[in-house]
């Protein structure tokens, strides 16, 4: 019988003459690991794509970055930066995941040396996995709190208000003269945030995480249910869900901002938003704080991008769709803070103060601000609803990205095993990450999602993308990268985007992390200051991500023979098998690396075998033509 290992390698080419008839299918055997599958849909990797890219941070961090750094004027240094480190890399990763159709660990298969930076992405998806399913559980409970016809943080009187308290409803019903000095009050939204829903008086810190909170257990266990639900058969079942998850968003968003430019004082926010500061493009915060909303826009990274272009057909035009999820992102984000600042705008009319006093990002706009806004609104738990569901579905979409990029690179690793039990290894995965997560459930819980959401994915990501491109640029080598690229879509990239994965890519995301590093502030929550062993934890989970690169490293030079320097030469070239996966593709030069082919031209035999010459299979010739010139040149 055959070996596993021996039946699922690419199968040796023999020219027709020498098969038999009975021979010309042979059966693989059934000790081979079952077909990863693809998606099922012409949409679902696009869709896909724009929901795991579209999601909170559109609404909740780029609105607030784009004022406090120029207003109009910082979307000249957001576009420029997308040109620059976003798209170029976005087209690495999903060329790299099409070409091999492998997770972010089996692809490492391209230079083995380093397939410690997809062991350090797995280690920063995890975290980041863990503490994001708890923002969709903070966004379950105030879905579930709208289900009313009073907001319960509309007004005070409640028994977790406190006598500092400050009621606009009562204010405006007594007609007191505004404006009324605000800055010694608390609205009610902001108290039932921390003093209802975290309970957070009940923790003195993030020593003291004190009791779980029962009611925030339920929904994480609910929001962990969902995903495990919409992930039970990979690629196939989250591939229809995002038709509905990741096109929703937008109908609500429209919804919002038609709703929020009739306002009054709507266009006092959108003034304060967008107003160009030019004199801002002259600092170099703000290009550095264009450049980091643009890294974690679009996820490049995590691994998602790579996983879900593991799943498409191997000539898939994943260029046109690079552009399409790309610009998309960028203008999402642009009507997100459309939507948010008028509603703002109205906010700051109302209660008589500047914009800028009820402007916030991250949690403490989707869970005090707007909140707060949605109750000076007629039909108020209505448009609660709508917003909070439109924050489910962007995250859910996020979500499904980073589980499926865990399981689909253990089970890459793992084929024969995990493969036909993928349902229940995603459960597993689920039920370990929600046991993590109860932590983040207890009164104190907050201090532990703000060191994660502040270390997990900060200069370990970089760390882990400027590795990446410097590997695929200079180890694996440009012109071969190029090369399959051209094998793959039919034409090569152009001077634009060798230009930033050489050069431009990697010194942005250098400087970024140098900026990190000199620019490093101790992280905070409110008027709490972090003890020093939580900082040191913090800095540890960010430096165990990077640590994988050199355990990986060592591990890959240990597996080969001779001396170090032939290890570590050994062990940077790609392995025999790498290439595209189904033997179809596998054309021009990969032909020859099929285990036993003996044939001086490997591109016919594979031509006789699967038919005539096609446009990609015109590609290969060229390919095969450039590379024996290019022989011919060196001798």
């Amino acid at each position: 019988l055959p070996s596993p290992i021996s039946c699922c390698l690419p199968q040796p080419v023999t020219p027709e003459l020498l098969v038999s008839p009975s021979s010309q299918d042979g059966d693989l055997g059934s000790e081979c690991p079952e077909d990863r599958g693809n998606w099922t849909g012409r949409l679902d990797f696009l869709l896909s794509c724009i929901g795991y890219c579209v999601g909170l941070g559109n609404v909740w961090r780029f609105p607030y970055r784009a004022y406090t750094n120029g207003g109009g004027a910082f979307l000249v240094p957001y576009f420029i930066m997308l040109a620059i480190c976003g798209i170029p890399i976005f087209f690495m990763e999903l060329s790299l995941g099409q070409f091999s159709s492998l997770g972010p660990l089996a692809v490492w298969k391209i230079s083995p040396l380093f397939k410690g930076v997809g062991m350090g992405t797995i280690l920063i998806v995890s975290l980041v996995a863990i503490y994001y399913n708890m923002i969709i559980a903070y966004v379950l409970f105030y879905l579930f709190a709208s289900l009313t016809s009073d907001l319960p943080w509309q007004h005070c009187g409640n028994w977790w208000n406190t006598e500092l308290c400050l009621d606009h409803h009562i204010l405006k019903a007594g007609n007191i003269t505004f404006p009324v000095n605000i800055t010694n009050t608390v609205s009610p939204s902001e108290e039932y945030w921390s003093r209802y829903v975290l309970h957070i008086q009940g923790s003195s810190g993030i020593g003291d995480p004190g009791k779980i909170r029962w009611n925030l257990c339920l929904c994480l266990l609910l929001s962990w249910t969902i995903v495990y639900l919409c992930i039970l058969k990979g690629v196939k079942s989250s591939g229809k869900v995002v038709y509905f998850t990741a096109t929703f968003p937008y109908l609500i968003l429209m919804m919002l901002l038609i709703r929020g430019v009739t306002l009054d004082g709507a266009w006092k926010g959108i003034r304060f938003y967008l107003t160009p500061q030019f004199d801002h493009l002259l600092s170099s915060k703000v290009w550095i704080e264009a450049a980091l909303q643009i890294f974690y826009s679009l996820g490049v990274g995590f691994g998602g991008l790579l996983t879900f272009a593991s799943y498409n057909t191997f000539h898939q035009n994943i260029y046109r769709d690079t552009f399409i999820v790309t610009l998309g992102n960028a203008i999402t984000s642009i009507l997100a803070g459309f939507a948010i600042f008028s509603v703002l705008g109205y906010m700051s009319q109302e209660l008589g103060v500047p914009v800028n006093q009820v402007a916030k990002a991250g949690p403490g706009l989707a869970f005090v601000v707007y909140p707060q806004a949605m109750t000076m609104l007629p039909l108020s738990p209505f448009w609660s609803f709508l917003f909070f569901f439109m924050l489910l579905t962007l995250g859910l979409d996020s979500q499904f990205a980073f589980m499926e990029t865990i399981v689909t690179a253990v089970t890459d690793e793992f084929p024969y095993y995990l493969r036909p039990k993928k349902a229940s290894f995603s459960a597993a995965i689920c039920i370990v990450l929600f046991l993590m997560g109860l932590i983040l459930t207890t009164e104190g819980g907050m201090y532990w999602l703000v060191l994660l959401d502040d270390y997990s994915a900060g200069f370990g990501l970089m760390v882990v993308v400027i590795t990446t491109c410097l590997v695929v640029t200079r180890v694996y080598g440009m012109k071969r990268f190029c090369r399959d690229i051209h094998m793959m879509l039919g034409f090569k990239p152009g001077p634009y985007f060798r230009a930033c994965w050489m050069i431009l890519s990697p010194a942005t995301m250098m400087a970024l992390l140098v900026y990190n590093i000199v620019k490093y502030q101790p992280s905070e929550y409110g008027s709490y200051r972090f003890p020093t062993w939580a900082e040191v934890l913090g800095i540890l989970m960010g430096v165990l991500s990077c640590l994988m690169i050199p355990v990986g490293m060592v591990v890959a030079v240990l597996r080969e023979e001779g001396t170090l320097w032939e290890r570590v030469q050994q062990a940077s070239r790609p392995t025999l098998d790498w290439g595209p996966s189904l033997q179809e593709n596998r054309t021009g030069m990969y032909v020859a690396s099929l285990a036993g082919s003996q044939s001086p031209k490997p591109l016919m035999v594979h031509m006789r075998r699967y038919g005539g010459i096609t446009s990609y299979e015109n590609t290969a010739i060229e390919v095969d033509q450039e590379i024996e010139e290019e022989e011919e040149s060196m001798m």
